[in-house]
């Protein structure tokens, strides 16, 4: 058995025209590639299909569901999860191939590389990133999670060596979009969770803590100016996220 006959490569995608061909590019090389798409109204689902991929859409959900949705419709013994920001390097594919040829674990983390704003970042926290993504399917359970989603697994995980690559945060303005949103369901699970009231010291509690860790413990500034930017890029989304959920709870007291 091939490689290419032995791996489902599954791709989560949604108005992504502008990075899609790449990334499917990338892995090529599978003789599946399915795509769930949630909803895009632009030309991910065409390109995709010229590119060979099966193609299947839903409009509601989460990351969770639709990554179990990708994993119902794979045919092969080994999933490979894949973002369509993110690009299988040729170094990965071939440590994945001796991987999946002689396992020691049921599934791998993967190490990625990401890069912001240009820059392929080394400091703040960004590098290794490990990512939970080559799963044998038979020792799946499920994906979990609303966010940061993670999948459950059966028996044992290992770590690969070679990055996936991850082109993520293009320009302030996605950086802040992506922020409103996400910050939104990061807020409603706090608030679901019971989280403490707000209050003015909590905020500087924070802020302060994203502070230390990015710049402090990971060394964010020797990233240069990028560095910095996302230094402080963390620090306010953080500072969003609480100041929503100060809003939910302001919200629920007076209703």
């Amino acid at each position: 058995m091939t490689l290419s006959s032995k791996i489902s490569v599954i791709i989560i995608a949604k108005n992504a025209e502008g990075l899609i061909a790449e990334c499917l590019e990338s892995v090529k090389w599978a003789n599946e590639v399915i795509l769930i798409d949630s909803g895009s109204e632009d030309k991910t689902k065409e390109i995709a299909e010229k590119k060979g991929a099966k193609v299947f859409e839903i409009q509601t959900g989460s990351f969770s569901e639709w990554r179990n949705l990708g994993a119902t419709k794979a045919s092969n013994p080994w999933l490979l999860y894949v973002d369509a920001d993110e690009r299988v390097t040729p170094p990965l594919k071939e440590e994945i191939e001796r991987t999946i040829t002689a396992p020691k674990d049921n599934a791998y983390a993967i190490p990625r590389r990401n890069n912001l704003l240009g820059h392929d970042m080394k400091y703040g926290g960004w590098w290794p990133d490990y990512v939970l993504r080559l799963i044998k399917k038979e020792a799946f359970i499920k994906w979990e999670g609303d966010l940061h989603e993670q999948p459950q697994i059966k028996g044992s995980v290992g770590k690969l060596q070679n990055y996936l690559y991850h082109i993520t945060h293009r320009s302030l303005t996605e950086m802040m979009d992506k922020t409103n949103v996400w910050s939104e369901v990061e807020a409603k699970l706090l608030f679901d969770a019971h989280h403490p009231q707000m209050t003015w010291w909590r905020f500087f509690s924070v802020a302060g803590r994203e502070f230390w860790y990015r710049g402090i413990v990971k060394l964010g500034f020797l990233d240069g100016p990028i560095g910095v930017i996302e230094i402080n890029y963390q620090m306010i989304s953080r500072m969003i996220t609480y100041a929503k959920l100060w809003e939910m709870q302001i919200n629920n007291k007076k209703a």
